[in-house]
């Protein structure tokens, strides 16, 4: 089974930027979705960005014109580039991925914290 690693996650100051890597360790040329999403303490893991099944992307309205999502195909790579942070984006930041016929896979997580 293909297997994520996130990283790039960290402390910054509000404002600020961070961009998150996900890293798959098999091809990502036919996932049939991919993306972003986060977990605030005590709340539900709620999607950021993906990339949809026909290329197109969807954003969380909370992010919507802060964060891009993008991909590398050659480097089997999704990444959030996230600017203008906020106190309220602080939460671990986990990859997912589907491909058609097998179960989700998930990253590990990786920690975001924006200060004031």
């Amino acid at each position: 089974q293909v297997q994520l690693v996130e990283s790039g996650g960290g402390v910054v100051q509000a404002g600020g930027s961070l961009r998150l890597s996900c890293a798959a360790s098999g091809s990502i040329s036919r996932v049939y979705n991919m993306g972003w999403y986060r977990q605030a303490p005590g709340k539900q893991r709620d999607l950021v960005a993906t990339f949809n099944s026909d290329g197109s992307t969807t954003y969380a309205a909370s992010v919507n014109g802060r964060f891009t999502i993008y991909r590398d195909n050659a480097k089997n790579s999704v990444y959030l580039q996230m600017s203008s942070l906020k106190l309220e984006d602080t939460a671990d930041y986990y990859c997912n991925a589907v491909w058609i016929g097998s179960p989700p896979v998930w990253g590990q997580g990786t920690q975001v914290t924006v200060s004031s």
